[in-house]
């Protein structure tokens, strides 16, 4: 146990790999799994029942697993867990918080950067490869698909879908959900005001697949003024589609379900 500070205080109930490191006056509670090669630096606080996977570092005065921010929960309420995956980076005053309910999950994925003061609401899901900026903000239930990038001080709404490979422009205040590949700025509402070629390239997608979306991103948002769920149920309807551009179509239709473009509302508890 020399990777254990004598300053730490940890949880007899924790399970931690034989190689995990504890700093200085890092905090551990009850119910905590970690992995394999994950590093806390100092001054870390990791609140109950959550599990952590290999290979993460946290940076000092990050908070994981704290109780969610909710006015009308009592101090003794239970809530849900809180799951990290493999090598992600928290750095400096990171937040993220569990599920809001008993059973449930808060999400995040694998090989993602979290700058520093960014903070993940409770039940809300990360994939992977995904960059947030310093002081990002997620509110509650959101999801946020693999390879987005969300720059300086993103807002998001709860309930928010941002898909795969989307890019955020700084300061952006996203009330909607955003179809993948696609560059957004503004906010109240903010805008569509691209296509990400950088985030096609690192999805992997060849010289056709990146046409297709930017063809189908131009009748979408540059052709004509057809409301935008209209012109994606016409596409759909046509067929022929990619799995790419068919699931830009898809976004917007499900989004569409509900009065403000947020998919996952339509799903509350």
């Amino acid at each position: 146990m020399s990777n254990i500070h004598p300053s730490a205080v940890i949880d007899k109930s924790a399970e931690l790999a034989s190689d995990v490191k504890v700093g200085p006056n890092c905090v551990i509670g009850s119910g905590v799994e970690v992995g394999s090669g994950t590093c806390f630096v100092a001054n870390v606080v990791v609140g109950e029942n959550v599990k952590i996977g290999k290979g993460n570092i946290f940076y000092p005065t990050c908070a994981i697993g704290g109780r969610p921010q909710i006015l009308e929960m009592e101090p003794d309420a239970k809530v849900g867990g809180l799951i990290i995956g493999d090598n992600n980076t928290i750095r400096e005053q990171v937040t993220i918080h569990p599920s809001m309910y008993p059973g449930e999950l808060t999400k995040i994925g694998n090989n993602n950067l979290l700058m520093i003061g960014a903070h993940i609401g409770h039940d809300s899901i990360l994939e992977d490869n995904i960059v947030m900026s310093n002081n990002v903000l997620v509110s509650g239930h959101c999801n946020i698909g693999t390879g987005a990038w969300l720059s300086g001080t993103v807002m998001m709404h709860q309930f928010v879908t941002i898909s795969r490979w989307c890019y955020a422009t700084g300061l952006a205040g996203i009330n909607h959900d955003v179809p993948p590949f696609l560059i957004i700025s503004g906010h109240y509402p903010a805008i569509v005001r691209g296509v990400n070629r950088r985030g096609m390239e690192r999805a992997g997608l060849d010289k056709g697949q990146q046409k297709n979306v930017m063809d189908t991103y131009k009748k979408l948002y540059r052709q004509n003024e057809t409301p935008l769920l209209e012109k994606a149920k016409e596409l759909a309807s046509q067929g022929g589609l990619d799995e790419n551009t068919k699931e830009m179509v898809e976004v917007i239709i499900k989004s569409g379900e509900h009065r403000f473009g947020r998919y996952l509302e339509t799903l509350r508890h």
